[in-house]
C-alpha cells in the first residue's frame, strides 16, 4: 500500500462538508498542544462550523466580543477554535475577561485586534495559558512590541498586501508562527504560503450562497 493513501470514510449525508482547498495542505502548520493546524477557517456560522473538513476556527466579528457568542461556537466546534476577545473597540480588562472565559470554556487561542494597545496585550497574556494572537494588517503593525508583550503567533490579514506582509514578516522573524489569509485564488493562497505562512485562513461561502445552490439542484431534480 502506498505511504501517501489516504483512507476516507463519508457518509451520504455529510456528502455538502465544506471542504477547504487542497493547496493549503503545502503548509507547514503550527502545532498547538500537539494538534498540528493548517487551515483555520474564518466564520461564525455555526452550520458552517459544524459541516467542514477546516483543521480550527478563527472566530471574531465586527462587534463587542460577548461571552454568549462564544460559549455557543466552542460547544458546537468539533474542532480547535480561535476566540476573537477584542482589543479595538474592546479593551482592558473586558478584554482580559473574554480571554479568560474562551479559555475556561475550551478555546485553543484568543484572537486580538490589530489596533490592541500593548498593555491589553499584556494584560491578556498575563491571564491565559493558552496562545495569544496578534492580527496583522500592514507592515507597520507594531509585532516586535506586540511578541515582547506575550502575543505567540501574529495572523496576518493584509488584503492584496497579504503575502508581501508575510514575506516582511518572516525574513524579520525566522521562527513566528504565522497564519495568514489566503485570497480568493489558489494562486493567491500558493503565493501566501512561499511567502512563510505556517497556516492559511479560508473565507467559506456564506449560507445564504450554499443554500442558494442547494435550492437549484433541488429545481432541476423537479423537472426530471
Amino acid at each position: 500500500m502506498s505511504e501517501k493513501f489516504i483512507p476516507e470514510i463519508m457518509t451520504e449525508l455529510r456528502q455538502d462538508t465544506i471542504r477547504v482547498p487542497e493547496v493549503i495542505h503545502k503548509a507547514s502548520g503550527i502545532k498547538i498542544f500537539g494538534k498540528k493546524i493548517r487551515s483555520v477557517i474564518f466564520t461564525t456560522d455555526i452550520a458552517i462550523i459544524r459541516n467542514t473538513d477546516a483543521d480550527a476556527v478563527i472566530a471574531v466579528y465586527p462587534f463587542t466580543p460577548h461571552p454568549a457568542i462564544t460559549k455557543s461556537i466552542i460547544e458546537v466546534a468539533d474542532i480547535p477554535v480561535f476566540s476573537g476577545v477584542g482589543g479595538g473597540l474592546t479593551q482592558g480588562e473586558r478584554s482580559a475577561y473574554m480571554s479568560m472565559f474562551a479559555e475556561a470554556q475550551g478555546s485553543i487561542g484568543v484572537v486580538l485586534n490589530a489596533p490592541t494597545p500593548i498593555p491589553t496585550v499584556e494584560r491578556v497574556c498575563s491571564v491565559v495559558d493558552i496562545p495569544v494572537v496578534g492580527t496583522v494588517t500592514s507592515k507597520y503593525t507594531p509585532v516586535a512590541e506586540k511578541l515582547k508583550a506575550g502575543i505567540s503567533i501574529i495572523n496576518i490579514s493584509a488584503g492584496k498586501e497579504t503575502a508581501a506582509t508575510v514575506k516582511y514578516f518572516r525574513e524579520k522573524f525566522p521562527e513566528l508562527p504565522i497564519i495568514a489569509t489566503g485570497g480568493p485564488t489558489i494562486k493567491s493562497i500558493e503565493e501566501t504560503i512561499e511567502a512563510g505562512a505556517n497556516a492559511i485562513t479560508y473565507t467559506p461561502p456564506s449560507n445564504g450562497e450554499l443554500f442558494s445552490k442547494k435550492m437549484e439542484k433541488y429545481r432541476q431534480q423537479e423537472k426530471l
